[in-house]
């Protein structure tokens, strides 16, 4: 699960909206949601303009070109007042462990200590 630094006011609550918005996209073979599975990167306000880092499980997923446009489809709905920018990015390469706990627990994975 993304882990996002902290801000005040307005940031902080469309932050929030980014992140519920981004949770209503599923990845359509995992079915799970974008955040759960741990493939948004980053979200960056900077006044109207939203900037969200997402990656793919694997460079050749093959929802690779439907996920980034629902991903930004949703957000430009739940904040339409916004410039949403959305980058595909591939560094750190996503890995399991960015799964949140219910992720793990609905793929039937353990976290090992």
């Amino acid at each position: 699960m993304i882990t996002l630094p902290s801000t005040d006011g307005e940031d902080a609550a469309r932050r929030e909206q980014v992140l519920a918005a981004l949770g209503d996209v599923w990845d359509p073979e995992l079915g799970l949601d974008v955040v759960s599975l741990g493939l948004v990167y980053d979200v960056r306000i900077d006044g109207d303009v939203i900037e969200v880092d997402m990656t793919l499980t694997t460079p050749g997923c093959p929802v690779s070109e439907q996920l980034p446009a629902e991903a930004e489809a949703a957000v430009r709905a739940a904040v339409p007042d916004a410039d949403v920018r959305m980058a595909l990015v591939w560094e750190p390469a996503w890995t399991p462990e960015r799964l949140s706990p219910t992720a793990l627990e609905q793929l039937g994975f353990t976290r090992r200590r």
